[in-house]
């Protein structure tokens, strides 16, 4: 039984496994004050091409979120968040266990747009209520879509006016910057960004994902509160050489365009047969729409999510190909799911 319900079932690239196994005989410093670090580092600032980035390596994208957050808010800051966002769907409350307040925005897309931020900004406005201070946003986003320069550009605008922080949760970042219909590059995300971070979990490292701080004024200390949290590993050089070999020779981008590809091609098939999808999406994951007793037989070959029950006895589904999904998975799904009768 084949599994599309996440792109972190696999384990890791063979690259990143010869290059543990090939390292692993070293003695180096801890904490991430190893060689392996210092490279890993100078190499994600050519990526993004600036030198005055300051770059951490944390083991995961709760733990990620939940230090970088609460390292830059003052106690009575809150975060801004499209109702559909990890830190206030799936992340178990971790960013308001640090005592701040997530206010989440209806979107359709997943996407946060000016006046969302303006009109929180505005309701919540004196000493009484909680401040609004960062914004968060994915890319791509939790149901797959992704967000255009223009729409960065816009978002940075109202952000500067209003004197608010940046995010962004950057799990899924190789799948966005390698979408069809991306025009983003990562040295404009380090440009119009407070903080914002590499996944590596979800494309072809074992674990790991690279924070960029930008802006001076959250710089100082930082180590102090990842400590703290927990997310200072003493073995921090294994982080460091999955991130190394990742942007050596363009592999990451090479990860994402697999995951792109193949789950492009599933969702044609799906279209092709009849069925419809819930958001359009041009990223690794899309989510269709089928009936119930559709879902019943793909759940007898295939594992996914059932996302949203909808009307008349359908619901949708999310299938996340992976930097590892091979075309024969698709092929036979495609198949299977066109040896039904029809799409009702």
């Amino acid at each position: 039984m084949y599994s599309f319900k996440n792109d972190y079932s696999d384990g890791g690239h063979p690259l990143i496994l010869q290059a543990l196994v090939e390292t692993s005989a070293f003695q180096t410093e801890g904490y991430g004050e190893d060689r392996f670090t210092a490279e890993a580092v100078e190499i994600l600032k050519k990526a993004m091409q600036r030198q005055d980035a300051d770059i951490h390596f944390l083991s995961g994208g709760t733990l990620t979120n939940l230090t970088a957050l609460s390292a830059f808010l003052r106690p009575h800051e809150a975060v801004i968040s499209a109702h559909s966002g990890h830190i206030y769907v799936h992340e178990t409350g971790s960013v308001e266990a640090t005592g701040h307040k997530v206010f989440p925005v209806a979107t359709e897309d997943g996407k946060l747009r000016p006046e969302h931020i303006r009109s929180v900004v505005e309701e919540h406005h004196f000493e009484h209520m909680v401040k609004p201070k960062l914004v968060y946003l994915s890319q791509s986003t939790e149901i797959g879509t992704i967000y255009s320069r223009r729409e960065v550009k816009a978002l940075r605008d109202i952000c500067n006016e209003l004197n608010l922080y940046m995010y962004m949760d950057g799990a899924r970042l190789s799948y966005a910057l390698t979408s069809t219909e991306n025009d983003l590059t990562l040295p404009e995300i380090a440009e119009f960004f407070d903080a914002f971070y590499i996944g590596g979990t979800k494309c072809g490292a074992l674990f790991g994902e690279a924070l960029a701080i930008m802006n001076e004024d959250l710089k100082p200390e930082f180590r102090y509160i990842m400590k703290q949290r927990g997310g200072i590993l003493a073995k921090g050089r294994l982080l460091a050489i999955q991130f190394l070999t990742l942007f050596r020779d363009g592999l990451f981008f090479k990860l994402g365009e697999n995951g792109n590809r193949l789950a492009g091609k599933l969702q044609k098939g799906i279209l092709d047969l009849g069925y419809k999808v819930q958001f359009e999406s041009s990223t690794n994951q899309i989510f269709p729409i089928f009936p119930e007793n559709t879902i019943l037989e793909l759940e007898k070959k295939f594992q996914f999510y059932r996302w949203e029950k909808l009307e008349d006895n359908t619901s949708s589904v999310r299938l996340i190909c992976s930097w590892m999904t091979g075309e024969k998975y698709v092929d036979e799904f495609i198949r299977v799911l066109g040896s039904f009768s029809n799409a009702d």
